[in-house]
């Protein structure tokens, strides 16, 4: 099986990897919301520059993470981010994590939601991936409603060694349906 496709795109958000040309738009995103849940503690251009150059080396090794940059709109602004993550020492064989963050001016307008989207077809797409999973702090209900508007279920809620309780979610990914008219 081929590779995923790595641009994908629904007429409103499309989905291509971080390049370092987003480094000085992630860095201005950034707010305390993206350092909180996403990001660990606050970035600056050199950490922002190594951190793009690992996800750049990420995606010319095959993985195991795959981040993408989020553009909306017909000019494609960088709105935020997603990463597809093949290993995690809480996953298991199967089963890839999604993990997501918006600018301020993009929250509320669906743009993370159609992201979500985007990566499980990507996930879907990559051999023995059946299922994506978000893991998601419970004081977070934004992350959390993004889960469930994408058609993720509830699966629990786990204590894990490295990050206390996280509230998990999981959707079952189904492989890609040829497209009628499409060459095998």
């Amino acid at each position: 099986m081929p590779f995923p496709p790595s641009v994908l795109a629904d007429g409103v958000v499309t989905l291509r990897p971080f390049e370092l040309v987003d480094a000085r738009t992630h860095l201005a995103g950034e707010d305390e919301e993206l350092i909180r849940w996403l990001n660990g503690g606050p970035g600056t251009p050199e950490g922002v520059e190594a951190h793009v150059r690992r996800c750049m080396a990420s995606w010319e090794a095959g993985g195991p993470t795959f981040t993408f940059g989020i553009r909306a709109g017909t000019e494609g602004l960088l709105v935020g981010t997603i990463d597809v993550r093949l290993e995690h020492e809480e996953l298991v064989s199967g089963q890839a994590q999604l993990a997501y963050g918006l600018y301020p001016g993009a929250r509320g307008r669906g743009f993370a939601t159609r992201a979500v989207m985007l990566a499980c077809r990507f996930a879907a797409a990559i051999p023995d991936i059946s299922e994506a999973v978000i893991r998601v702090d419970p004081r977070n209900p934004g992350s959390a409603a993004v889960a469930v508007r994408a058609g993720f279920r509830y699966l629990g809620h786990r204590i894990e060694v490295r990050e206390g309780g996280l509230d998990w979610y999981v959707r079952e990914l189904l492989p890609p349906v040829d497209e009628p008219g499409a060459s095998s």
